[in-house]
């Protein structure tokens, strides 16, 4: 019975993986081939910046679009889109067309795309998970955030090892491929839920507001990608200070990424037994320790360390928030609640990039490691103990534990997701 969801959630997986990795690999390529095309370094992150204002626009156009695009099929043509966006500069740059007009509609079109079909994805997997079982959408959506950390972390050194013994135009050329490969997995994939009656979607507002421990994890999450620029941007210039660069930036990036493909897979167990919101705020807070730690010894080996727990404890916030929208809603609010996150995690982290230059240049990069680290943990900290009630978390631990032990019917299945979501 459970044959068929088992087999679509692994074609939808397997598609996502692919597309993290070769995003990963080709991020190499794409400065190298417009800097050698058009000679300017100040386009080289124009298609991946301009990627991001379809992305924090959503709320405004995306909503009816959303809540069709439940489908293999449906986020299949999503997939078609990305790989012609991804096509047109390689195109271009071949006929020596490439331009800021083509790099900028490439990075347009490409967010679009991406707008859409991201949260459709993990929504449509989490569909597959609960009708797999208790508490699967959760370990699904954990086993592909441990696919994109595993592209993280190899898809940069594959690219690397590429452009040096071939041209980085291929690079592109493949990762377009790639979507089409992934779209041909998911085409055939049947959407497990309904889309709402009116065609028009759940709005991102309320349903987080009628769950206020999402919405508490979101303030925590929020603070941490907004504040992320003084962990990567600044242990680049803390190994420049320090005359060591690259070595600190190279080795706290290394040591987060295999932290993190350690945490994954452990945040699903801990998070069945531990009251989840406080789960998030405690990695939050570890995160912020390890930030300020970074900043005041600025040794390689102090910093390869924390950098590790960071990765860890990172994970399991990061897993804590998603069980908290997969454990107390279904269908279009969870596809709400899903873009809700994603905007929240690409506009924070672009705010924090494009303040975080300047603040570096006034501050220092110790001084700022160690203050965002200051800031993290006691946003975290202050979410957990700020007069909001305990009883929250103790009914989520406790809805969350009774679905990992016992199986449930559908109609019981309801019952805790309604009981849950009046917990928030």
């Amino acid at each position: 019975m459970t044959t068929a969801p088992r087999r679509d959630a692994a074609l939808v997986l397997t598609g996502i993986a692919l597309t993290d990795l070769m995003f990963r690999v080709a991020q190499v390529a794409v400065p190298l081939v417009v800097l050698a095309r058009t000679s300017s370094a100040a386009l080289t992150g124009l298609s991946a910046g301009a990627t991001a204002v379809p992305v924090l626009l959503s709320p405004w156009w995306s909503r009816r679009l959303r809540a069709r695009i439940r489908t293999g099929r449906a986020i299949a043509a999503c997939y078609l889109g990305e790989a012609v966006s991804l096509a047109l500069i390689p195109a271009a740059a071949s006929v020596g067309l490439l331009s800021w007009p083509i790099l900028l509609a490439a990075g347009l079109a490409l967010g679009v795309f991406e707008t859409l079909d991201g949260p459709a994805r993990d929504a449509l997997v989490a569909d597959l998970g609960d009708r797999l079982g208790p508490d699967r959408a959760f370990a699904l959506l954990s086993t592909r955030e441990f696919f994109r950390r595993a592209g993280m972390v190899a898809g940069p050194a594959i690219g690397g090892v590429a452009v040096t013994w071939g041209d980085p135009l291929v690079l592109l050329w493949l990762e377009a491929a790639t979507v089409l490969v992934s779209a041909a997995l998911t085409v055939g994939v049947r959407g497990a839920r309904p889309a709402s009656a009116d065609g028009r979607g759940v709005p991102i507002g309320p349903a987080v507001r009628a769950r206020p421990d999402v919405l508490r994890g979101w303030v925590v999450r929020g603070a941490g990608c907004a504040l992320w620029f003084a962990f990567s941007l600044g242990l680049a210039l803390l190994g420049v200070e320090r005359g060591q660069p690259g070595v600190l930036v190279a080795t706290g990036l290394a040591a987060y990424g295999a932290g993190a493909l350690v945490g994954t897979p452990l945040c699903i167990p801990l998070l069945r037994r531990l009251p989840v919101l406080p789960a998030v705020c405690a990695a939050w807070a570890v995160t912020g320790v390890a930030w300020l730690l970074m900043g005041a010894t600025a040794s390689v080996l102090v910093i390869g360390a924390v950098a590790a727990v960071s990765g860890i404890s990172v994970a399991v916030g990061n897993g804590g928030v998603t069980a908290l929208i997969t454990r107390t809603s279904t269908g279009d609010e969870r596809r709400a609640l899903l873009a809700g996150q994603s905007v929240l995690v690409n506009g924070a982290s672009a705010l924090g990039l494009l303040v975080g230059g300047p603040v570096l240049s006034v501050l220092g990069a110790a001084p700022t490691l160690e203050i965002a680290g200051v800031a993290v943990a006691v946003v975290a900290l202050g979410v957990l103990v700020a007069g909001w009630p305990r009883s929250d978390y103790e009914r989520t631990a406790t809805a969350a534990r009774s679905r990992s032990r016992a199986p449930q019917t559908s109609s019981s299945a309801s019952t805790v997701r309604r009981a849950t979501s009046v917990s928030g």
